[in-house]
C-alpha cells in the first residue's frame, strides 16, 4: 500500500466474530476443553494466523446476488498439509455466518472463538498427512464497521485485505507466512462482469451461464498471502494488451472510465520494462490494473491486479509524474511484497521500502524529482518517526481497532532510506546485484529481515550486520554514509515531497 492521496477518516472497528448455524454450535457445547483463538506468533498480530496446518490451496466460489449491500453465499474449500496431530483446527474468520463444516467429507463440529472459526473434526488429524476442510458461508460486504474485506464501488465490490481482512471475507489462514495457490469461481447476474487474481480457466471466457447468471473461474499459477488476493465484480470493461516477452496485461476499469484511463493504462508495458531491468523478469503469468469507482484513499498490490481509486486517473490536480510514480510504486510490490513476502508483519518495511525506494527512483529518472533530496527530508524526519511509531524493522503494535495503523511512513520512507544507506555503504552495483539476487532466490516464498542482512553481507563479501542492525533497529538513526552533515530534526514529522495539493496529501496513518 504506497503513500497515497484522499485518506478517509479512521473507522471504528466493533469485535466481531463469524455468525455460526445455531442447531450446530449446540454440538459443542460438551467439548471437553474450551474453544480459543491462536496465533502463528507474529508479535504486531498475536491471533493472526494459525498452527498446525499448512494451506496449499484455497478453493473459494462465491455468488453474488445482484447488490453489494446484502451478503454473498459462498463455499471456500481448504486442502491443507497437516504439520502436528490436531484434534481442532482453528480457521480465522469473522463477519459472515457459517451455515456448515465438513472435514475430508464428513461434518464436523465448530464454534467461534474470537475471530476464529474453531473445527472439531470426528477424527483427530495426523501429522503429515492431508486435509480437506469445506465451509459453507456467507461473505458479507457491508463494512461501514470495520477496515478493510469488501470494499463497496459504485457497481460492485473489490477487495482491499491488507493488513489482516482477509478473514473477514472467506475462512483462511490469515498470515503471509502461509502463502497458497487460489481458484475463484465468481457467479454473478448477467451484466456484471467478475475477475480475479490470476489467469482465467477458460481463456477469458465465463465458465458458465445459469439462469441468468454467469461463472467465472480464475486461477493463480503462483503461491499467494490471503492479504493479497482481489476479486472485483462489476459493470466493468476488461481491456487487454500484450507486455515485455508477451506477457498477457488484461486492466479492469468501469466501461465508462475506460477512456479516460487508458492513457495511464497504456503506460504499464513500458513500467514492466522498466523494473525488469532493475531487478530480473516479472514474477508472474499477469498483470493488469484494477480501476475501482471509488474514493478509498489508497492503492493496493493485490496479486497480479493492484487496486486504484477511481481519482488516482481522473483528478486533473494530480501531476503526471506522481500518478506513474504511484503506479510503479504498486508494480514494485510484485517482486516485493508479493513474490516475495514477509516472514512477519515486522519484515512490512521490506514489502514498502522496497516499493517507495523504487517510486522514487522512478520520480527522479521520469518527473525530475530528487532522490536525495527526498532521502535527506525522511533521514531529517527519521527520529521523529522512530520516537512515534518504532524503527523499521520493529515497528510498534497497532492501536487496537486500526490494524493498518502499521501502514506509518517509519515503514515506507525509513524502510527507503535504510536502502538508500545501503547503497551509499556498499556501492550502486553491489545494491543492484543484492536487489537481482533477493527476488531471484526468495521467488515464491517467504524471507525476513534476517534473511536481507545475511544475504546483503554475502552479496558485499563482508559483514555487514553491525552496520545495518541500528538502521534497522535503532532507537535513533545513525549517520548517513557520504552525507556527513545531514541532520535530524524532531520537528520534521512529515517530509517534504510531492507537490500535491492538500485535499489528496495522505493522512495520518496512510502515509
Amino acid at each position: 500500500m504506497p503513500l497515497t492521496p484522499h485518506a478517509p477518516a479512521p473507522r471504528r472497528r466493533r469485535a466481531a466474530t463469524a455468525v455460526l448455524a445455531p442447531a450446530v454450535c449446540v454440538c459443542l457445547l460438551a467439548a471437553s476443553d474450551p474453544a480459543v483463538p491462536l496465533g502463528v506468533g507474529d508479535r504486531l498480530f498475536p491471533h493472526l494466523g494459525n498452527p498446525g496446518y499448512d494451506v496449499l490451496a484455497y478453493d473459494i466460489a462465491l455468488a453474488y446476488p445482484g447488490r453489494n449491500d446484502r451478503p454473498l453465499e459462498a463455499v471456500t474449500t481448504i486442502d491443507a498439509r497437516v504439520t502436528a496431530d490436531l484434534g481442532r483446527l482453528n480457521l480465522d474468520f469473522a463477519h459472515g455466518t457459517v451455515r456448515s463444516v465438513e472435514v475430508d467429507g464428513r461434518p464436523a463440529a465448530f464454534t467461534g472463538a474470537g475471530e476464529d472459526l474453531v473445527i472439531t473434526p470426528v477424527n483427530r488429524l495426523q501429522k503429515g498427512k492431508p486435509a480437506r476442510v469445506t465451509v459453507r458461508h456467507t461473505s458479507d460486504p457491508r463494512t461501514a464497521d470495520r477496515e478493510g474485506g469488501w470494499v463497496r464501488t459504485a457497481d460492485g465490490l473489490a477487495l482491499a485485505n491488507q493488513a489482516d481482512a482477509a478473514h473477514l471475507v472467506f475462512p483462511c489462514n490469515d498470515h503471509p507466512s502461509d502463502k497458497a495457490l487460489f481458484t475463484f469461481r465468481i457467479t454473478a447476474p448477467d451484466g456484471h462482469t467478475a475477475v480475479a487474481s490470476g489467469l482465467p480457466a477458460d481463456a477469458g471466457r465465463p465458465a458458465g451461464r445459469t439462469r441468468g447468471t454467469t461463472t467465472w473461474t480464475y486461477r493463480t499459477r503462483h503461491p499467494m498471502a490471503t492479504e493479497l488476493a482481489q476479486v472485483s465484480i462489476g459493470r466493468s470493461t476488461v481491456v487487454h494488451r500484450t507486455g515485455p516477452h508477451g506477457l498477457p496485461l488484461r486492466d479492469v476499469v468501469p466501461t465508462g472510465l475506460r477512456a479516460a484511463a487508458e492513457p495511464w493504462l497504456a503506460k504499464t508495458p513500458g513500467q514492466i520494462s522498466w523494473m525488469e531491468d532493475r531487478t530480473g523478469p516479472y514474477p508472474f503469468a499477469t498483470y493488469g490494473l484494477l480501476l475501482a469507482d471509488a474514493s478509498i484513499g489508497f492503492a493496493l498490490e493485490t496479486q497480479t491486479l493492484s487496486l486504484f481509486e477511481r481519482d488516482m486517473f481522473t483528478d486533473p490536480a494530480l501531476p503526471a509524474w506522481y500518478v506513474e510514480s504511484i503506479m510503479v510504486h504498486e508494480l514494485a510490490h510484485q517482486w516485493f511484497g508479493n513474490s516475495v513476502s514477509p516472514r512477519l508483519w515486522s519484515d512490512l518495511w521490506l514489502n514498502e521500502g522496497h516499493a517507495t525506494w523504487y517510486e522514487t527512483l522512478y520520480a527522479q529518472e521520469r518527473g525530475g524529482r530528487s532522490l536525495e533530496a527526498r532521502m535527506k527530508a525522511a533521514y531529517q524526519a527519521s527520529d521523529a518517526r522512530r520516537a512515534s511509531g518504532g524503527p523499521p524493522a520493529a515497528p510498534l503494535p497497532p492501536e487496537p481497532g486500526r490494524k493498518i495503523g502499521i501502514l506509518r511512513p517509519g515503514v515506507y520512507e525509513g524502510g527507503a532510506l535504510v536502502l538508500y544507506a545501503l547503497r551509499q555503504e556498499i556501492g550502486r552495483a553491489a545494491f543492484e546485484r543484492l536487489e537481482r539476487a533477493w527476488v531471484t532466490r526468495h521467488r515464491d516464498g517467504n524471507a525476513g529481515t534476517a534473511d536481507f542482512v545475511r544475504l546483503a553481507s554475502e552479496t558485499a563479501g563482508r559483514d555487514l550486520t553491525g552496520f545495518l542492525h541500528p538502521w534497522l533497529h535503532g532507537a535513533t538513526t545513525p549517520p548517513m554514509p557520504g552525507h556527513p552533515r545531514w541532520r535530524t530534526s524532531a520537528r520534521d514529522a512529515v517530509p517534504a515531497r510531492r507537490p500535491v495539493p492538500p485535499a489528496h496529501r495522505p493522512g495520518p496513518g496512510r502515509e
